[in-house]
This record gives C-alpha cells, structure tokens and sequence, in this order.
C-alpha cells in the first residue's frame, strides 16, 4: 500500500503544471527580487533565522509570491498549509488555525498559513485572522497583485511585513527558463528539446516578467510540438509566439497600474516627450481604457502645463473629447493621439495652474475680501440707495477698451504670464496696461 501510495504521488507530480514544479525549495534557487532577497537584507535574514512574522507580498502575476511562500516554508521546516480566498471562508479559517496549534503544543513545529488573492477576503473574514496572527500561529502569508493597502484593514497590515514583488527582468526569466530546460528531475531536459535562443528571449521579453507565464509556453510549446526525423522537438520563435500567444496587459482599470500608467501619460505630455505619450496612451487604450477618460487627461495637461502658451492647446484637446465620445473606438484613438501629440509639443506654462492655486490658498487662509461697492449689482431699485455701483466705469467707454480702477479692495496677484508662446504677447499687453493711467 505504501509503494502503490508513493508510485501515485509521483504520478501526480509529474502531471503538474511545469511552473509548480518548479518552484523553488531553498533561497538559492529562487530568482529576482534581489532587492528584498539579496545577502543581508531583511527578508531573507529573517527568514534564515526563523524569525518570519506574518507577510503580505503583492505584485503583478508571475512574480514569485507562491514560490516565495513554499521556499520559505522549506526552509523554516515549517507545515504548509494553501489556500484561496475565493474559495475559502470563515469556518476552515478556524479549523486550520485550530490545527495549527494542535501541531505546534504537540510536535512545536509552526504552520505558514498561505491565503492566495487574501484581497477577495471581507472585513469579516479578516478579523477572524487578527488574533492568531498576532500571536503568530499561524504565520500568515497572505499573497495578492492588488495593493494591499486599498484591500486589507490596517490592523492585519500592522500586524504584518509588507512586501511589493516586482516584475521579473528578462535576463530573470531566462534563467528560469534554463533552470527548466536543463532539470531532468522537475523540468523538461528528457524531452530532447533544442532550443533557439532567439525563442528563449522573446519569451523572456513578451511573458513582461510573468514567470508562470513563460513557463507555461515554453511546457505547451515543448509538449505538442511534433518531434523531427532525428527525434528532438524544435522549439523555435514560430513555436514560442504560437504557445505564448497575445499578451495580457497589467492594467487594472481602477487601481494602482491604471493610475500609476496614467500619470506617465501625463508626465510625458508634459515633459514634450509625444513618443513616450503615444506609448502610454496605446497601453490604456489596448487594455480597453475607456477613451474619454483619456481624453480628460489630454484637456487637463492642455490647461495646467500648456495654458496660454498656446491656448489653441485646450481648443485640440476638447474637440477630441468630443470626437472620441461621438465615434468611439477604435477610430478614436487617431483625434486622441493627434491631441496628446500636440499637447506634447506645444510650449508650456503653468501660469494659470500657478495662478489659481494662489487664489485658492487666498480664499482658504486669509479673510475673504468684500466685494468693492462699485462694482457690486446695481440692478435692483434699491441698490442705488447703497452706493451699490456708484463710480464704476464702464471698460469700453474708454480708448482702447480699458480703464484703470479697482477690482478688489486688497492688491491681489496672482497671474504671472511667462516669456513662452503666445503667453508673452499676454504679459507684454499686461505690463502696458498698468503703467497706463486714467
């Protein structure tokens, strides 16, 4: 019964995805994340000395938060315990972390309790974790691609080390791959693969450092390629874009890559960089952003970072907004991106953004001024008995359209036009006009 259970286990192991199987089992194996599990820095030092407390590792897929809780796990020698917050609740909750003290009063061997996407977890199911985190039995290590400080009530998150897993670098994924190809126990070196390199890279390249992901090609790729005539299977670039097929952006529309690609956007609007722009704007787009949130960003960089440099800026960015809301995609994505090339382009200044900011700050911290008698509402019968209007000239009874008099009781300035674009003309006619007199 013993040799039929373990024949089994093997069997079953080796029906697992290539990605499970090779996750890592000490530190030394595992790739990236070098700037958390470099010699010497906090994580790893605490997790050699067995001094984990409970972890919240977030990151985009692929980045090795499963793999990191395994390894840790193996190296602890401590009894692992998996599960997802889709489909878990209150009640195994308990029973494990019932379990879990049972096993540490009898053999004093601790339990990693891993909770896969711990963010689909209510208020509720959180605070059933509280007390037995604290006291670290279990030691949780909870694992999700959203930030956790917009999903997980702050007691579990002070009560945790939070740790953000980024992206795997190409060279990264090309080890791992290697890893694979050469690993007769775990990987694929008895399949009799050869591998162009040029495969190999551009896997590392379009997986955007999802490790599960360029695993997952490179085992489809290698398992339903027909072998040669000489008996090995040939994994080229035809082969590797086939197992990998259209890539999937990161980009949660409401969270931390939605904000995070859409200030770049902006940023490089206003650096004057339109390739840079055109590139993100092409992500949202190809991630189904909705084009007029787009086109809000376009009218808002217009206003705050070009202004009256070139007002005709704003005029472009608008007649996009419209355009995109009346044709919609994918036809909207030319008014957008002649907009943000534009926006890009154009002279900036943030005068007006500058300016408003001011009178805002005004409003906030100072008293409110009164509006001067003059120049307050003169159409009602009795206003005149106020003194309401009295005295006020009327701009285009006067050469030029103007005249000079008072438009607050107090000498505001706010406006300060700079020497760029069309802005110049406004400060050269505005240095006229106050040194003309009545």
């Amino acid at each position: 019964m013993d040799l039929f259970e373990e024949q089994h286990k093997k069997e079953n192991y080796k029906s697992l995805p290539l990605a499970v199987r090779m996750r890592p089992a000490t530190l030394d194996e595992f790739i990236g994340q070098e700037y958390i599990l470099g010699e010497g820095k906090l994580l790893r030092r605490a997790i050699e000395a067995d001094r984990i407390s409970s972890l919240i590792l977030y990151g985009p897929p692929g980045t090795g938060k499963t793999s990191l809780a395994w390894c840790i796990s193996n190296v602890t020698k401590s009894n692992y315990v998996a599960i997802n917050a889709t489909t878990s609740n209150v009640e195994e909750l308990r029973k494990i972390i019932a379990q879990a003290k049972l096993k540490k009063s009898s053999t004093a061997q601790k339990t990693i309790l891993f909770i896969d996407e711990i963010h689909r977890f209510n208020k509720a199911q959180q605070d059933v974790l509280l007390p037995d985190v604290e006291e670290g039995n279990p030691i949780l290590i909870g694992a999700t691609v959203h930030n956790p400080y917009f999903y997980l009530v702050s007691p579990l998150l002070s009560r945790s080390l939070v740790f953000e897993l980024k992206p795997l670098k190409e060279t990264e994924i090309l080890r791992i791959l290697f890893s694979a190809l050469n690993d007769k126990t775990r990987g694929l070196a008895n399949l009799k693969i050869r591998v162009d390199k040029k495969a190999l890279s551009f896997l590392a390249k379009t997986c955007e450092g999802d490790a599960r992901r360029a695993l997952n090609a490179l085992e489809v790729g290698a398992l339903t390629t027909a072998k040669s005539k000489e008996g090995f299977i040939n994994f080229n670039l035809e082969v590797a874009s086939e197992s990998i097929q259209k890539k999937a952006v990161l980009y949660d529309r409401d969270e931390d890559a939605h904000y995070d690609t859409a200030s770049a956007f902006i940023k490089s609007m206003r650096g004057s960089d339109p390739d840079a722009a055109l590139y993100w704007m092409a992500k949202m787009l190809y991630a189904g952003e909705d084009p007029r949130f787009i086109a809000r960003r376009i009218c808002i960089c217009a206003a705050e970072d070009v202004g009256n440099a070139d007002p005709l800026a704003i005029v472009l960015a608008n007649a996009a907004l419209q355009i995109s809301e009346f044709v919609g995609m994918p036809e909207a994505r030319i008014p957008l991106a002649q907009a943000a090339i534009y926006v890009a382009c154009a002279l900036k200044s943030n005068a007006s953004y500058l300016a408003i900011d001011k009178a805002y700050a005004d409003i906030e911290n100072k008293k409110v001024q009164e509006v001067p008698d003059h120049l307050k509402d003169a159409s009602y019968p009795a206003a005149e008995a106020l003194g309401h209007g009295k005295g006020y000239k009327y701009s285009h009874d006067y050469a030029g359209h103007y005249v000079k008099q008072k438009y607050t009781r107090k000498k505001v300035q706010y406006y300060e036009p700079t020497d760029i674009g069309y802005e110049a003309k406004i400060k050269q006619r505005l240095q006229k006009l106050k040194g003309e007199q009545v």
